[in-house]
C-alpha cells in the first residue's frame, strides 16, 4: 500500500483580483507570494531577531495584502458590520481552543513541580533500577515528568538529580542527562498538553485523543531510539559533572523554597506518594482517550455523553489540576493562597508561547482567504510526494532555518492544512500529519536554538560537544518518530 497523497483539486483562480498582486496572476502569483511570505519570515526572525510573534503577525499581513485581499477583509471595518476579519477569525479561532488547554496544562505541571513530585519519581526510578541502571532511569524519568512540564522547566528541576546520579557513577554526564533529555524532548514534541501537538491538532481540527494515541505510538520508539544512541555515545566521550552549575542549583533550589516558604507553603518532610504522582499525570491522558473512543465504541447514549464531557480537554485537564491542588497542595498544609500565588506564576511565561500560536493562526487563516493555500495544495499534489512527508521536510528545513520548533508546527500546519481537508483524511491519519510535524520541528536542533545553550550550559557540554551529542539526539528522535508516523500511515 503506498502513503496517500494529497487529493487533486479543481483548478481554482484567485478569489480576489483588486489587492495588490499586479505583475503576475493566478497560481504563479500565489506561489510567488507564498515563496516571498516564507522568505520574509525567516528573514524578520534569523536576520533581524524580530520577536516571532511580531514577524508572523507582519507576514501575514504581508502575504494578504500582495494576494489580493482586501483592507477590510483582513482587518474588518472600525464599524460593526458583516465584514469578517481574517486577522481576528484565525487568532480567535486557535486561541479558543489551545489557551485553555495549555494554561490548565502549566498550571499542573507547576502545582507537580513546587510539590516535589519529581524528585519522588526520580528517586523511586533510581532506587527501582539500581546504580548500573541510572540512565534508564533518568530516562523514565523525563518520559514521565515531562508530559505535564515544559521542557526548560524539567530540565531545571531534574539537573539536581542528574548531577547526583552522575556524581555517584563516576561516569559522564552524558550517560544520564541525554536519557532525560530524550524523554523531556519527545514528550514536549508529541503529547498534549503541550503547545506544539496541541496547536497543531486545532489549526487540524483533530480530537486530542488521537493526538494523544499516535504520539505514544510514534514518541515510544522514537525515544527508545534516542536512549540507545545515548548510552552509546555517552560512552564515548566524557564530560566531568560541571561543580559551579551543581553550586547555582543548590543556591537555586534553595531560593525557590524560601519563596515558597514566603508565600505560605511550607515544605514537609514527607515525599509525595509516587502513586499519586502517576495518578495525577494520568487522570487527563485516559479520560480524554476514554472520551475519544467512546464516539467510536458506543452507541449514541447517556453513558456515552457521560463520558465525552468528563473526557473533554477542558474538563478532563480541570479535573486533574483540581485533584493536584488538593493532594498535593491542601492535603499537605498548603494555603489557598499559595495554590493562588504558584499558579499566577505559572502563566507568566505562556504569554510569548500563545501569541506565537495565535499568529500561527492568522497565517493559517490568511492563506487560505487569498487562494494561497489552495495554490500551495494545487503544487504540492503535482510534485507526488505523500501529504507526510511533504508536513515533515516542509517543518524540518523550517525548523534548522530559524530554530524555533512552535513557529515550525504552527507554520507548516498552515501550509498543508489544505491538503488534509480537500482529502477527507480521517482523524488518524491527520493525527499522525501532525507527528510527522512535530518530529520536523525538533530536527538538529543548534545554535538558533535556545534548548541548545539551556542543555551546554546546565549540563557543562562544550559547544562541539553538545553539537555532537545533543544536536543528533534530537535529529534521531525526529527520524525515528517520523519514519514509525509515515509506516502507520500506510495502515490507517
Amino acid at each position: 500500500m503506498s502513503l496517500p497523497l494529497a487529493a487533486p483539486a479543481p483548478a481554482a483562480t484567485p478569489p480576489h483580483t483588486g489587492g495588490l498582486l499586479l505583475l503576475l496572476d493566478g497560481t504563479p502569483g500565489l506561489l510567488t507570494v507564498a515563496a516571498v511570505g516564507i522568505a520574509l519570515l525567516l528573514f524578520l526572525i534569523i536576520k533581524v531577531r524580530l520577536q516571532p510573534f511580531v514577524a508572523l503577525l507582519a507576514v501575514s499581513i504581508a502575504v494578504g495584502l500582495l494576494a489580493g485581499l482586501s483592507v477590510t477583509e483582513l482587518f474588518g471595518t472600525v464599524q460593526r458590520s458583516d465584514a469578517v476579519s481574517t486577522i481576528e477569525s484565525g487568532m480567535g479561532g486557535i486561541l479558543g481552543h489551545v489557551a485553555v488547554i495549555i494554561g490548565l496544562g502549566t498550571m499542573l505541571g507547576a502545582v507537580l513541580e513546587v510539590s516535589g513530585g519529581a524528585e519522588v519519581l526520580a528517586s523511586r526510578l533510581l532506587a527501582l533500577f539500581g546504580e548500573r541502571r541510572a540512565p534508564l532511569a533518568m530516562g523514565l524519568t523525563g518520559l514521565i515528568f515531562g508530559i505535564p512540564v515544559f521542557f526548560d522547566v524539567g530540565i531545571f528541576v531534574l539537573a539536581p538529580i542528574v548531577y547526583a546520579a552522575a556524581k555517584r557513577g563516576g561516569k559522564s554526564i552524558l550517560l544520564y542527562c541525554l536519557p532525560l533529555l530524550a524523554g523531556l524532548s519527545m514528550t514536549h514534541a508529541f503529547l498534549p498538553p503541550h503547545p506544539g501537538p496541541v496547536a497543531a491538532a486545532g489549526l487540524l481540527h483533530v480530537d486530542l485523543g488521537w493526538v494523544i494515541l499516535m504520539g505514544v505510538v510514534c514518541g515510544i520508539p522514537a525515544v527508545l531510539a534516542a536512549w540507545a544512541w545515548s548510552a552509546w555515545i555517552g560512552r564515548r566521550i566524557f564530560v566531568a559533572v560541571p561543580q559551579d552549575m551543581v553550586e547555582a542549583a543548590a543556591d537555586a533550589r534553595q531560593a525557590v523554597l524560601d519563596e515558597q516558604r514566603a508565600s505560605g507553603v511550607e515544605p514537609r518532610e514527607a515525599p509525595v506518594p509516587l502513586g499519586t504522582v502517576l495518578a495525577i499525570i494520568g487522570t487527563p491522558l485516559v479520560l480524554i482517550l476514554a472520551a475519544t473512543f467512546s464516539s467510536i465504541a458506543l452507541d449514541p447514549s447517556t453513558g456515552r455523553s457521560v463520558i465525552e464531557f468528563f473526557g473533554h480537554p477542558f474538563v478532563a485537564l480541570t479535573i486533574a489540576l483540581l485533584l493536584a491542588y488538593y493532594l498535593l497542595g491542601i492535603r499537605r498544609g498548603w494555603s489557598r493562597k499559595s495554590l493562588e500565588t504558584v499558579s499566577t506564576a505559572s502563566l507568566k511565561p505562556i504569554g510569548n508561547i500563545l501569541l506565537v500560536v495565535g499568529a500561527g493562526g492568522v497565517f493559517g487563516a490568511v492563506l487560505k482567504a487569498s487562494g494561497v493555500a489552495q495554490a500551495l495544495s494545487d503544487t504540492f499534489h503535482d510534485v507526488g510526494l505523500p501529504v507526510i512527508v511533504l508536513a515533515y521536510l516542509i517543518s524540518l528545513v523550517l525548523r534548522v532555518a530559524q530554530g524555533s520548533a512552535t513557529v515550525a508546527i504552527v507554520t507548516t500546519a498552515g501550509i498543508v492544512a489544505p491538503l488534509l481537508a480537500e482529502s477527507h483524511h480521517s482523524q488518524a491519519f491527520t493525527a499522525l500529519v501532525i507527528m510527522a510535524i512535530s518530529a520536523g520541528s525538533i530536527f538538529a536542533s543548534h545554535v538558533n536554538d535556545g534548548g541548545f545553550w539551556m542543555v551546554a550550559k546546565y549540563f557543562g557540554i562544550s559547544e562541539r560537544d553538545t553539537l555532537k551529542t545533543w544536536t543528533v539526539l534530537e535529529s534521531v528522535l525526529s527520524v525515528a518518530g517520523f519514519v514509525v508516523a509515515a509506516t502507520v500511515s500506510l495502515v490507517v
